[in-house]
């Protein structure tokens, strides 16, 4: 390939080229046809570039506006062509070699000189057979067209069909993968029409292009356009079906404006434009309380916070040891349970008869061990639950947890995976170095990550917070291993333990750390209840509207009542961080 002058040829064309350009002693562009065909007749010798044949169907040919009105019909009934004036033909400089009965139509560089042609022969004859649906020995006859096509010079691309157009490039050109279709789409409209034949390779890449429509016949062929043009970033394509374009189509009537204005954005699988988003994104402005997912119905300051529990995310759950994360997350996912989100526990670090037990109690809120008698009434009820476990304890691979997963959400439509805990389910090897501990931890929060999303599914992971001094409160850093789990997480919840502290008046509190979704932090008080279970904050009397609007609770009240006014909690975190760092501001 000369990059100067934008030629394209075998090496024996490429000699054939330069022997020509010696003997007329031009430094313009050397057209491989013409060119060679001229020095066949100056030297006498035959064209090795050129075949033959191809020599001779150019020299032949003539432009089909110089043939007689006779002889121009039998082109059109030989080709079948109708609807196809001279004029067009001559517009595209197409030339017909009456002695072989082939159309040449001329291939042009981006240069708009000839460099090839494309020949395409039809040979018709006429058969008669009998009709199969006559009852009596009746005859017909039908005319077959069998068409050839060879491209000249063999074995090159070469070139545009149409490209010799004065005023190209334009801001919007309509492609097509057949001269004939061009050729149609010429005769209805003046809009300029490009044919690529042979190759995607000569499209114009240096044009001020806006618009480019395509009408092509293989998805394979748009798709090798679209990744030419996307080189450029400055070309919208747009594509309607092949079948619309073609000249059998435009033939039937079909009008070119509104298939011109029908067609639509061809576009990568991975990105998409607003009106795409418009109808999701106004579904989620009328129905924004579905949206926000289900609501927690033991824990309203949660729901507050987090608007709900949707699928696809990936929520964090740290405290410090012994805190009663596994009993929290244990009441926390029954609440969703309940209300129908199918839930798949793997519980690595307790067995699962005993996690059965303590969730059974919770939604008996009664102590079964001195109710034994109801153990069957609450079973029941409980084995309608959309609930399953996962038979692991202790350490796993990751592939076998993932496979477990994948398995539920297809055979069970589970719609929240718990994983308690992290630091279990890897396991820490004596062998594992504090940086292979490291990968493997953001290693598995990447894979679960990825789940959730692919999934459409809730994945809840459990981990144990870094080693830091009891009396210090947790943040988002105190997650062990690195910044990833944090990071990669839509929602961060921390169970605060204050009675490490003071273990008379110190409380235990859920504060919600991170919420990708509405951005809203905060943190609301839990109470144990050690016969049910239950860590769910207490119910607040009922009171009369002016009891409520007339009733002030003193900071002294508060300490007298031992801070089980659960609407007032937010005294006890004033003790420790401002009203900025906790994120209440209500």
């Amino acid at each position: 390939m000369c990059e100067c002058g934008r030629i394209k040829g075998s090496w024996t064309q490429t000699k054939d080229s330069l022997s020509a350009l010696k003997q007329r002693r031009s430094a313009y562009y050397v057209n491989v046809i013409e060119t060679a065909i001229r020095a066949n007749k100056q030297s006498g010798a035959s064209t090795a570039g050129i075949n033959t044949t191809g020599s001779a169907l150019w020299e032949e040919a003539v432009h089909l506006s110089d043939v007689s009105r006779g002889v121009y019909e039998q082109v059109q009934e030989k080709f079948d062509i109708p609807g196809i004036s001279q004029d067009t033909f001559d517009f595209f400089n197409v030339r017909f070699n009456r002695k072989r009965s082939t159309l040449l139509f001329p291939n042009y560089s981006l240069q708009q000189r000839l460099v090839g042609f494309h020949a395409v022969t039809a040979k018709s004859k006429i058969i008669s057979r009998e009709s199969p649906d006559s009852e009596e020995d009746q005859k017909y006859t039908k005319r077959i067209i069998n068409i050839s096509s060879e491209f000249h010079p063999k074995g090159v691309p070469s070139g545009l069909f149409g490209f010799h157009q004065e005023d190209l490039p334009p801001s919007q050109i309509i492609i097509t993968s057949s001269e004939m279709d061009a050729l149609a789409i010429r005769e209805v409209s003046k809009l300029p029409v490009l044919a690529l034949p042979n190759s995607i390779a000569h499209l114009p890449q240096e044009s001020d292009l806006k618009k480019l429509f395509c009408g092509l016949t293989t998805t394979s062929v748009l798709g090798g356009c679209q990744a030419v043009l996307q080189e450029t970033k400055h070309y919208e394509m747009l594509l309607d079906q092949y079948s619309t374009w073609s000249f059998g189509g435009i033939k039937k009537g079909l009008k070119l404006s509104s298939i011109l204005q029908e067609a639509t954005p061809v576009s990568h699988k991975s990105i998409v434009t607003f009106p795409s988003l418009r109808e999701e994104v106004l579904g989620e402005l009328t129905h924004a309380e579905q949206v926000a997912g289900v609501k927690w119905k033991r824990y309203p300051l949660l729901t507050k916070f987090m608007k709900g529990h949707r699928k696809g995310e990936l929520t964090i759950f740290t405290g410090p040891t012994g805190s009663g994360k596994t009993t929290f997350m244990s009441e926390y996912s029954l609440d969703l349970c309940m209300q129908g989100v199918t839930t798949l526990w793997g519980s690595f670090e307790i067995q699962n008869v005993r996690l059965a037990k303590i969730m059974l109690t919770q939604y008996s809120e009664t102590n079964l061990e001195k109710n034994i008698k109801k153990f069957d009434q609450y079973a029941n009820e409980f084995e309608e639950l959309p609930l399953f476990f996962m038979a692991f304890h202790g350490s796993q691979t990751l592939n076998r947890v993932i496979e477990a997963m994948r398995h539920a959400v297809y055979v069970h439509d589970i719609e929240h995976v718990i994983l308690d805990n992290l630091q279990f389910m890897i396991g820490l090897g004596s062998r594992q170095s504090f940086s292979d501990r490291f990968a493997m931890y953001d290693n598995s929060i990447a894979a679960f990550r990825d789940f959730a999303t692919k999934n459409n599914c809730h994945v809840t992971i459990v981990i144990h917070p870094r080693k830091e001094r009891e009396t210090e409160e947790l943040f988002t850093s105190s997650i062990f291993g690195s910044a990833k789990a944090s990071q990669e997480a839509d929602n961060v919840l921390i169970l605060q333990d204050r009675r490490l502290i003071d273990p008379i008046k110190g409380k235990k509190y859920i504060q919600v750390a991170k919420n990708r979704y509405d951005g809203d932090l905060g943190i609301f008080q839990l109470h144990f209840n050690k016969d049910t279970l239950m860590m769910s904050p207490m119910k607040p009397p009922k009171q009369t509207k002016q009891k409520k609007a007339a009733e002030f609770i003193s900071p002294d009240k508060i300490e007298q009542e031992g801070g089980d006014k659960y609407e007032i909690f937010e005294r006890l975190m004033l003790e420790s961080k401002s009203e900025e760092e906790i994120g209440i501001g209500e």
